[in-house]
C-alpha cells in the first residue's frame, strides 16, 4: 500500500483552516467570491502565481469543492493538446446535462508552450470553463497576453517561517499527521528556515526526520534528514545557488563548468525556459558588442527550446551554453546604459538643443551630406562619457569607430 504523504493528508477542508495568504483569502480579497461559491456574477478565471508550498492547490480545489460547479484537474507537466479538447468536450457535456459551470485547475500552467494555452482560450472567452491556473513562473512572462487578459493575476507570497511552524505543529497535533512524533522548538524552527516557506517542503523533512522513529527529533536529527533529503529544489538555496554558479561559470568562459550546472538544473526539473531567458539576458549584459550574434543566438535558442519542449531542449540549451562560454566578454554596453541613467536621475537632463527639435529646427544638418556619414554637429549639452568599449572580439572593431567619431564630433 501506497503511503499517502504528509503534505497531502493535512491539505486544508476549509478556509479557516489555511494558514497564510490573508491578503489573497480575506472576507474582501480577490477570491472570496469564488471560494464562497457566490454565482450571482460570472466567475472569474484566475492564474495564481506563486512560489512551491505556498498553497496553490489547497486554494484551487476550495474553490472547486462547491456544489455550484464540477471540478476537473489537470497537470500541465504531462497533459497534451488532445486531453484539453477532451476535457472541454466534457465541460460542454456536463453544462448540457447539469446546467453547471466547469472549474478547470491546470496546475503548472508555465510548462504548456503557446499551442496548448492556445487550445484553452475559446473555452475560457466563452465561459464553458472557469479557469485556475498555478505557476510559479512570472505569468508575463509564462503565460500568453490573451489568457492573462481574460484572468484574475492574484500573487502569492511565500508562507512566513511563524507560519510554516504553525503548519508543521498542526501535523504534530492532528490524526493524519505524525501523532506521537514529538520534536525540539529548535527542530521546527530549523525546518521551517530551510524550507524557504515552502510548507510542502517542510513537512517532507518533518517525516524525513520521524522516519518511524518515537524518539525527540532534535535539531541534530533534523538538520541530518535535510541533509539525506534535500535535491535539486527549485524553490530553495538550491535554485538560487545553482543558477548562479551556472552563470557564473559561463561569464568566467568554463563551458566544463557550465555545462555541469546545466545539467544539475535539467535533471533536478528546472524551467527550460528559465534556463533560456538567464542566458538571454546574460548574452547583452556579459557579452554584449563583444559577439552581437551572441543575443541572436540566445534569442533563437530560446524560441526553439519554446516550440519543442524537453528532453530534446537540452541539445540547444548545451549548444548555447557553450557558445556563450567561448564567446568574448564585454559588460560596456551593460555599464554605459547603467551610467547614462545615472546621469539623468542625477539631473543631468538639459534641455534639447534647438536644431534636434521635431518643430521649428534651425541649423540641423543632415549627416548624409558628408560622405564619411558624420558631420561635427553637437548633439547634446554635455560631455559625459558613458560607452568605453574594450579590445575583446568584435567590440575592438567598435572601439576604433567610437575614437574616430568622437574625434569628429564637437564636445
Amino acid at each position: 500500500m501506497v503511503e499517502i504523504p504528509l503534505a497531502a493528508r493535512l491539505r486544508p477542508n476549509s478556509l479557516a483552516e489555511v494558514i497564510g495568504q490573508s491578503r489573497a483569502l480575506g472576507e474582501n480579497g480577490p477570491l472570496a467570491r469564488l471560494i464562497s461559491g457566490d454565482q450571482s456574477a460570472n466567475w472569474p478565471s484566475v492564474i495564481l502565481w506563486g512560489p512551491p508550498g505556498s498553497g496553490k492547490t489547497t486554494i484551487a480545489r476550495l474553490i472547486g469543492d462547491n456544489e455550484k460547479a464540477h471540478f476537473l484537474e489537470l497537470s500541465a507537466v504531462s497533459a497534451t493538446v488532445a486531453q484539453v479538447r477532451e476535457l472541454i468536450t466534457k465541460a460542454k457535456e456536463l453544462k448540457n446535462l447539469y446546467d453547471k459551470p466547469t472549474i478547470l485547475f491546470l496546475d503548472e500552467v508555465h510548462r504548456f508552450s503557446k499551442s496548448q494555452q492556445d487550445s484553452l482560450l475559446g473555452a475560457v472567452e466563452s465561459g464553458l470553463i472557469t479557469l485556475i491556473a498555478a505557476t510559479t513562473e512570472n505569468p508575463s512572462f509564462s503565460v500568453i497576453t490573451p489568457l492573462i487578459s481574460r484572468s484574475l493575476v492574484v500573487k502569492l507570497e511565500p508562507l512566513e517561517d511563524a507560519d510554516v511552524v504553525l503548519i508543521m505543529q498542526r501535523a504534530l497535533e492532528s490524526n493524519n499527521g505524525l501523532p506521537g512524533a514529538s520534536f525540539e522548538n529548535e527542530a521546527l524552527q530549523y525546518l521551517a528556515k530551510i524550507s524557504s516557506g515552502d510548507a510542502r517542503r517542510a513537512l517532507t523533512l518533518m517525516e524525513a526526520a520521524v522516519n518511524g522513529s518515537s524518539d525527540l527529533v532534535s535539531l541534530e536529527m533534523a538538520k541530518q534528514a535535510a541533509q539525506a533529503t534535500i535535491a535539486y529544489d527549485q524553490a530553495g538555496d538550491q535554485h538560487y545557488d545553482t543558477i548562479s554558479a551556472f552563470i557564473k561559470s559561463v561569464r568566467g568562459s568554463d563551458a566544463d563548468s557550465a555545462l555541469h550546472y546545466l545539467a544539475r538544473m535539467i535533471t533536478g526539473g528546472e524551467d527550460p525556459r528559465f534556463i533560456a531567458r538567464r542566458l538571454m539576458i546574460l548574452a547583452s549584459e556579459d557579452i554584449g558588442l563583444a559577439d552581437p550574434q551572441a543575443l541572436v543566438l540566445a534569442e533563437a535558442t530560446a524560441g526553439t527550446v519554446e516550440r519543442i519542449g524537453m528532453p530534446e531542449g537540452r541539445i540547444p540549451l548545451a549548444q548555447l551554453t557553450i557558445y556563450l562560454s567561448l564567446a568574448p566578454k564585454s559588460n560596456r554596453a551593460y555599464e554605459a546604459i547603467n551610467s547614462a541613467i545615472q546621469s539623468v536621475a542625477a539631473g543631468e537632463t538639459r534641455p534639447v538643443p534647438a536644431h534636434l527639435r521635431s518643430t521649428g529646427a534651425v541649423g540641423y544638418q543632415y549627416p548624409h551630406d558628408d560622405p564619411r556619414g558624420i558631420l561635427p554637429q553637437k548633439y547634446r549639452d554635455g560631455d559625459e562619457v558613458f560607452y568605453r568599449p574594450t579590445e575583446h572580439g568584435f567590440e575592438a572593431e567598435l572601439a576604433k569607430r567610437v575614437e574616430m567619431i568622437r574625434k569628429i564630433l564637437p564636445r
